[in-house]
């Protein structure tokens, strides 16, 4: 893998995912013989970096932020700036002055074939990847001189829990050690408190929400009714909020139970599946009630809270969402899909144009050669074997990840040269 011609690489963190993954990507880094800094913005930041001398605290207001980016960017000889997810508006503003002095930007994300899989790319992501772009014609050109195996995804997450415990355990040191940020504001519209009670009280009832899924998903899949999937995301992820038409859950859903009521036979069911991390600040039991009754279909529509997707697609009979990358599974088996938003695996070859009703009466099946030969592609380039919360995933992934972000080619580029390193073979991750 040809390493970047620039003699000294100068690394700078921004915000990253809850937890110790930035922390040691970053030693990694140093060890590699880079110079590296992070910008914290809160406590949280600051509590998961351990090295306070390469640590930078800014407590300025946001409309100081891109001057002072600029200025660190000189003052530090920055080469590379390396964060989680492009379109929180610190992150957002970094991207912008990154593109405008030529500095690389390395975002990683969550996979976009989770489980078990983080996503890597250069510049952007989710709708701001350079998947948007790309034709699946143009990725089997690159993939005729693959012979890697297509993986089977996992039927379990390796690190939910970790994944809860560390954003609880980031709002408790944002609510209680924040003194000196005082000029802090989160991205999101809830307060910092309410992200921590919320988080704490995901923990607490994890078990009391897990019974209710099984009740749930028992009484679906014994049922014997033909039924249909409305995958949902969390309504404050940016995928949802940047890359989508809807600006909450609850539009969301009435354009699909109303759609569903329209078209899909009488004795069809739909089910709305929650995301695994749902925490309870959107009321989609109660809406779903009054759209259900407000359409006419009450008794037809279910509400699973999170879990696992695998039982509930195994007798689906097709799937909506609005970018989840849980369509990603929808795919995998052949079933029909429809999406509202801008999503990387969004291409005409697999993913249906027909109208809502016309879809829920008479769907068409995906392009099934097609979506193996996307899914091999982004397998070879952009997402990486491993996790951010569990230390077992966080090794997988830090020994090829690496590497990609020292390379002078962005991932899809070190494929198509022939440059990239081989992929693991997956394991499990816990």
């Amino acid at each position: 893998m040809p390493q970047d011609p620039r003699p000294t690489r100068s690394f700078l963190f921004l915000q990253g995912p809850h937890g110790p993954f930035f922390g040691a990507l970053g030693r990694m880094l140093q060890s590699a013989g880079c110079s590296v800094q992070r910008v914290g913005f809160n406590a949280g930041d600051r509590v998961f970096w351990p090295d306070r001398k390469s640590y930078i605290a800014y407590t300025d207001p946001l409309t100081d932020w891109p001057a002072r980016l600029s200025e660190l960017l000189q003052t530090h000889a920055v080469t590379d700036i390396v964060l989680y997810g492009d379109t929180r508006p610190v992150h957002a503003e970094a991207a912008k002055i990154a593109r405008a002095h030529g500095i690389t930007l390395h975002v990683f994300e969550e996979g976009y074939l989770r489980p078990y899989w983080v996503t890597y790319e250069r510049d952007g992501s989710n709708g701001n990847s350079r998947l948007m772009e790309m034709p699946v014609a143009q990725m089997e050109q690159a993939l005729a001189q693959s012979a890697m195996d297509t993986p089977l995804p996992p039927a379990r997450w390796g690190d939910t829990r970790q994944h809860v415990m560390y954003g609880a355990l980031y709002h408790w040191f944002v609510m209680f050690w924040n003194r000196g940020y005082r000029n802090f504001r989160p991205h999101r519209a809830l307060s910092v408190t309410k992200e921590f009670q919320l988080y704490l009280k995901r923990l607490l009832l994890m078990p009391l929400h897990a019974l209710d899924r099984r009740i749930a998903t028992a009484r679906i899949t014994g049922g014997g009714f033909p039924y249909h999937l409305a995958l949902l995301q969390l309504e404050h992820d940016s995928a949802f909020q940047a890359h989508s038409p809807f600006s909450t859950m609850t539009e969301f859903l009435d354009l699909v139970i109303s759609g569903f009521a329209e078209g899909a036979p009488q004795h069809h069911h739909l089910v709305i599946k929650a995301h695994p991390l749902e925490d309870g600040r959107t009321p989609i039991r109660r809406e779903l009630r009054r759209l259900a009754a407000q359409h006419g279909i009450k008794g037809r529509v279910h509400y699973v809270r999170g879990g696992k997707l695998a039982a509930l697609l195994n007798e689906a009979r097709t799937a909506v969402t609005v970018n989840s990358t849980a369509g990603q599974q929808v795919l995998w088996r052949g079933l029909p899909l429809k999406v509202f938003g801008r999503a990387v695996y969004d291409k005409p070859d697999f993913v249906s144009t027909q109208p809502l009703p016309e879809f829920f009466r008479t769907p068409k099946r995906p392009d099934g050669p097609a979506y193996q030969q996307y899914r091999r592609y982004l397998l070879e380039t952009s997402q990486f074997p491993g996790g951010f919360y569990s230390r077992s995933g966080r090794r997988q992934l830090l020994r090829q990840v690496v590497d990609m972000m020292l390379s002078s080619e962005d991932p899809y580029d070190a494929f198509l040269t022939g440059t990239a390193a081989p992929r693991q073979h997956l394991r499990l991750v816990t």
